[in-house]
């Protein structure tokens, strides 16, 4: 056999922590079960997570993960670990500066299928 000349290039694969995975599939079920375009989910500083999609109505608007993190801070949460977001698009200024409010330096994209994006 014939070796080929097309050679893959040198791909590292994503190892995520156990917790990051967990928030991950959080916000693929939350999504999922509502049939919404977004599904978010947070971890806070106790560890506790939650999980939210978004929110489309007339009088109000808000993103997953705007609701996840709103569902955390009115629970006692001081402070948060990590953000996953679940999205065909990409989060907006607002869910990024909200979790850098937080203390998360980047939050975890992933699409549909919960194949993690850079």
């Amino acid at each position: 056999m014939r070796p080929s000349p097309w050679r893959a290039p040198n791909l590292f694969p994503v190892t995520l922590d156990p917790e990051d995975s967990k928030i991950i599939t959080l916000a693929r079920s939350a999504r999922a079960r509502n049939g919404s375009a977004e599904g978010a989910a947070v971890r806070d500083e106790t560890g506790r997570t939650y999980a939210a999609t978004n929110v489309a109505l007339d009088a109000l608007t808000l993103s997953a993960v705007q609701v996840a993190v709103a569902m955390a801070i009115s629970s006692g949460a001081r402070s948060l670990e990590a953000v996953a977001l679940v999205s065909e698009g990409a989060p907006s200024p607002a869910d990024e500066a909200v979790a850098a409010e937080l203390g998360v330096k980047s939050l975890l994209v992933a699409g549909p299928d919960g194949t993690l994006r850079g």
